[in-house]
């Protein structure tokens, strides 16, 4: 078990149990902790790390947990607490697939990956289907990279593609931004999915083949609407902006050149970059199945093993590091002091995950999640939409993603142990939680106000398109994976 316990939780009869007896009180703690987490997000600013730490010490000790069984003892150095076990539980499986997933995003990047496969999308589609070009780049390199990292790279090209077309600048970062999002929600090795696949023990293969499943049909529906409000709504390129990038681009060449980090200019082929992105995806799909079709045996250990997703994402990232590396000039040093830069940015979201794995410790040793199961259970709802729902409520009620999938998963852990549910359904669950955590970005949203401030959309017509391009795309992720949740 990922997220362990005691073997048997002995009954607890402090906190707020003393005053509200039974699951009554347990349900009690639950509701004042998730409102207390809101509180402080929303209102206190606190960083969510600390806010998801504090309200599982507040849900732990209200629901009558020793602080012994919170945080463990000096005297006994092999005990482990919940909060020990909840942070490493998660960690151990998802630090390493974040990490290896960030460096190999971050040697794309800064080989200008991204910038040969949107220049050779746009010769393919052609101009009149300039927009959709945006909208392929943005899935295939959303793969590997951040949703904040792909803008910061692909802006420029959706400025120079407006520009030449003269039409709004929606038409074409729309369809980008749409790709973007769907992989950075639905599909490994972002932390969203990641995260949840760890806390509910689901096998990323499951979770990378039930994202494509969801993930496209979703995105084809924003893609849809992207068209629609891109011919309505006209913005104008933002000269600024276009200025700013190209003086930071500029800045970025120089320092790296000084730095002796800078490789040789040569084009990067884009069948390599393709070739590098797919790699651990098929890897990590054919161990997966590999242990549906075949019986044990040495090949199918084999395929295991280099399916694996840690050993999957070295090879994917040994590979950059030859292909878009060494084997075009990148010395040893540039490739360390690249990925090592790129680690930068993770620990915050290393460790918002981490006490979302505590959180859900917490709500299991607690007794919590029991009652809140039984609570659930009598509303009657499938799970698959009681997930989707309560990702939404905390989605749009605090603007972070992450904390919306890392608190979901714990909440819904409880609804589906001992189901006997498949790999594939859970998988699907993932996809709901994950769903619900992009609907309706708005003002509360970090990543709203970079699309507002990155294309020079004001707060308004950034509402009308990009707040409802992410409804579209939450609301047809999980129309998609509840139909297919039929079928399986």
């Amino acid at each position: 078990m990922l997220l362990a316990a005691p073997a048997e939780t002995p009954p607890h009869t402090g906190g707020l149990l003393a005053l509200i007896p039974g699951t009554a009180g347990l349900l009690t703690v639950a509701a004042l902790g998730i409102a207390l987490l809101l509180f402080l997000i929303i209102k206190v600013r606190l960083q969510p790390f600390v806010a998801l730490l504090a309200v599982s010490i507040a849900v732990g000790l209200g629901a009558g947990l020793s602080v012994t069984e919170l945080f463990g003892t000096v005297q006994k150095s092999d005990a482990v607490s919940l909060i020990e076990s909840g942070m490493g539980g998660i960690l151990g499986h998802v630090a390493i697939i974040i990490g290896l997933g960030t460096m190999l995003g971050a040697i794309l990047e800064v080989s200008g990956g991204a910038e040969a496969l949107s220049s050779r999308l746009l010769g393919l589609f052609g101009e009149k289907r300039a927009p959709l070009a945006m909208g392929v780049t943005g899935v295939v390199f959303g793969i590997p990279v951040f949703f904040d990292v792909g803008i910061f790279v692909l802006a420029p090209i959706v400025y120079a593609a407006a520009r030449r077309s003269g039409k709004s600048i929606l038409l074409y970062c729309m369809p980008l931004l749409a790709g973007l999002s769907m992989t950075h929600a639905f599909l490994p090795p972002h932390p969203g999915p990641v995260a949840a696949a760890g806390l509910l023990q689901v096998d990323l293969g499951w979770v990378i083949l039930m994202g494509v499943l969801v993930g496209v049909p979703a995105v084809l529906a924003a893609w849809a609407y992207a068209a629609w409000i891109g011919k309505r709504v006209f913005v104008d390129v933002p000269q600024d902006m276009v200025e700013a990038a190209e003086e930071a681009k500029a800045a970025v060449l120089a320092e790296q050149r000084a730095a002796g980090t800078r490789p040789p200019e040569r084009p990067v082929a884009v069948g390599t970059v393709l070739a590098i992105i797919g790699t651990p995806l098929v890897l990590i799909l054919l161990a997966t199945f590999s242990s549906i079709a075949l019986d044990p045996s040495t090949l199918r250990s084999v395929i295991e093993f280099f399916g694996h997703p840690f050993a999957a994402l070295t090879i994917a990232l040994l590979l950059a590091y030859y292909l878009l590396g060494l084997r075009r000039g990148w010395s040893r040093k540039s490739l360390e002091t690249v990925s090592t830069a790129s680690l930068k940015p993770v620990g915050n979201i290393l460790l918002v995950v981490g006490a979302g794995g505590v959180f859900g410790a917490v709500l299991k040793g607690s007794g919590v999640a029991e009652a809140l199961a039984d609570a659930f259970d009598s509303v009657g709802l499938p799970v698959l939409l009681l997930a989707w729902l309560i990702s939404v409520v905390l989605r749009v009620a605090q603007g972070s993603a992450t904390v919306a999938i890392v608190t979901t998963a714990g909440i819904v852990l409880p609804l589906i142990e001992g189901a006997g549910l498949s790999q594939a359904y859970l998988a699907l669950i993932i996809m709901a939680i994950s769903a619900g955590s992009i609907f309706a970005s708005h003002v509360n949203d970090g990543g709203f106000w970079m699309v507002s401030q990155y294309f020079g959309i004001s707060e308004r017509d950034t509402l009308k398109s990009w707040t409802v391009l992410e409804t579209v795309l939450s609301v047809a992720g999980f129309v998609t994976a509840a139909l297919i949740s039929l079928v399986i």
